[in-house]
């Protein structure tokens, strides 16, 4: 086994309330709106939102690798914009990696714009490391989120606001 982290960086023009509000706190409910070829559904199997809340992704016939992620939120701090996720079933568990969890650190950027951080920490079940392609493959998806949130508001100046 492997453990090891990367880290990567967007920007986006919308605004940091906006875009914690819509992509992080009503994710659940927008992502199957936003994205539905790949996101069928999401189910909320514990908790209201906060700390220790179990989320279950169901993915579309799009998403070749797996079917589904369940994912934990370990923290959620609303003032300082961050975010830790723990996934606990599904996704790369038992394909490629023993565990993964992701932190988003949201800050204000320019223009009144937001900076997010997302550093992924995992431990492999071999004794090799992520490749470039496998963390790019990871990165993607996230970022799909992000900009498909992004667009959104973009598109409806009114939402989340």
């Amino acid at each position: 086994m492997v453990s090891g982290s990367f880290t990567f960086e967007e920007v986006s023009t919308v605004g940091i309330d906006r875009l914690w509000k819509a992509g992080i706190v009503d994710a659940h409910n927008l992502l199957p709106k936003l994205l539905p070829d790949f996101i069928s559904k999401v189910e909320l199997l514990e908790g209201d939102g906060g700390v220790g809340t179990v989320k279950k992704f169901h993915f579309s016939e799009a998403v070749k690798e797996f079917r589904f992620i369940v994912d934990k939120t370990d923290v959620l701090n609303n003032e300082n914009y961050i975010i830790k996720q723990t996934i606990i079933e599904g996704g790369l568990i038992g394909l490629r990696l023993k565990s993964y969890s992701f932190e988003m650190k949201f800050e204000v950027g320019s223009n009144g714009g937001t900076s997010e951080k997302t550093t992924v920490f995992y431990e492999t079940l071999d004794d090799t490391p992520l490749s470039a392609e496998e963390q790019d493959q990871i990165r993607e998806s996230l970022s799909m989120m992000t900009k498909a949130v992004e667009g959104h508001l973009i598109a409806n100046p009114a939402a989340y606001a």
